[in-house]
């Protein structure tokens, strides 16, 4: 499995991005090939992020340059600066 986070720092609204994103990126991010999970956090302080995972490299580099533009074009006005971003292989997994 592969995974890639997104952070983003000067959130005007976590809520409102949050909603969109549920709404919007989510519903596209899940419809991708290889998609295994999608999630939203708050970090608080106009500060939060995403995680999305995937089968493939492959797979999470194509739904992450979807998500770019995604973001550009749904959430101008809420984020003020690209999204930090760290993308790597899952090397070990537990689950309850």
């Amino acid at each position: 499995m592969y995974l890639t986070i997104r952070k983003f720092s000067h959130v005007h609204s976590m809520v409102e991005a949050a909603r969109r994103a549920e709404t919007g990126l989510g519903q596209m991010t899940k419809a991708c090939p290889g998609f295994e999970g999608y999630y939203v956090f708050d970090c608080g302080d106009g500060t939060g992020g995403s995680v999305t995972l995937f089968q493939s490299r492959e797979e999470a580099l194509a739904a992450h340059e979807m998500s770019l533009k995604w973001i550009q074009s749904s959430l101008a006005e809420l984020i003020q600066s690209e999204p930090e971003v760290t993308m790597g292989e899952i090397l070990v997994a537990l689950r309850p």
